[in-house]
Formats: C-alpha cells, sequence, structure tokens
C-alpha cells in the first residue's frame, strides 16, 4: 500500500508540474538553443565550439505585437510552420528596405528580419517579409553557456 500511494503522489506532481512547466513556455517565456552560425556573433560567436547558446525568449511581447527595430526574434518559417529561426528585426510596416536586388516597402502587419552573419542565413532576403503573427518571442537573454549570460537588447 506505501509504495502504490508514493507512486500515486509522485505522478500527481509530475503531472502538476508538467502542466504548470507547459503553461509558462507556452504563456509568459522558454528557452531555446541557437542552432547554426546565421547569427554569430551575437549567438554562437565561436563556430568550432560544441556547445550552442541558448537563450531566453519572452513571450509578453506577443500581446500587442510589440516590436521595435534592432530586437532579436523568434519566428515560425513562412515555408515550413514547424521550422524555427532567430533572427534580427531590421524593417517594421510601412519602412523602405534596401535588398540585394531592389528596395522593398515592407508591408502593414509585417517585419523584414536578417541574420546578423548575412554571408551564412536564410531570412527575409530568401522568404521576403514576414508575417508579425509568425513571431513566437523576442529573445532577452543568453543564458547558457554561463560564461556568455548576457543580455539582448535595450
Amino acid at each position: 500500500m506505501g509504495i502504490q500511494n508514493l507512486t500515486w503522489q509522485v505522478t500527481k506532481k509530475a503531472f502538476t508540474g508538467s502542466i504548470i512547466g507547459l503553461t509558462i513556455s507556452d504563456r509568459f517565456c522558454s528557452l531555446v538553443p541557437v542552432r547554426g552560425d546565421s547569427m554569430s556573433p551575437t549567438f554562437n560567436p565561436q563556430r568550432d565550439s560544441y556547445l550552442d547558446d541558448y537563450v531566453l525568449v519572452d513571450k509578453f511581447c506577443l500581446k500587442d505585437y510589440k516590436f521595435a527595430r534592432g530586437d532579436v526574434v523568434v519566428f515560425s518559417s513562412p515555408t515550413h510552420y514547424r521550422d524555427r529561426y532567430i533572427k534580427r528585426i531590421v524593417g517594421m510596416p510601412g519602412e523602405w528596405i534596401s535588398s540585394t536586388e531592389d528596395v522593398i516597402r515592407v508591408p502593414e502587419g509585417h517585419c523584414w528580419v536578417e541574420g546578423d552573419n548575412k554571408a551564412s542565413s536564410l531570412d527575409s532576403r530568401t522568404f521576403g517579409p514576414i508575417p508579425l503573427g509568425l513571431i513566437r518571442g523576442r529573445v532577452t537573454r543568453v543564458v547558457w553557456p554561463p560564461q556568455r549570460l548576457s543580455k539582448i537588447g535595450g
């Protein structure tokens, strides 16, 4: 009877903790690994390192789409919804952006994003302006590795 009761108690606590963790991750903030070197040197500055940076993503900004030029954001790919990218906003709705081929006006409800390492980045230069609705959050801090702990942006 004692082991069955202990198992039930552990299961309840694990389930409750999972629900709370999912709610926090979905509504407030989450930790996201930064893969590749498209945002180097801001993230993953040492290309030969086996440690990826992990960043804290704030989701409070999603309520009113409160973004500004210079913010680093996580967004879903416009072509493959499950793929996530981390890029910097370089153009807001109504602004003019000079791309490699032409000058483009960012449409309302969209933004223009580019990686800090333009030579190795899949961004708006490839798939055009992204809808603000695809943004999943704003990167606020590097939290891993510990020696790179720092605030991002203003």
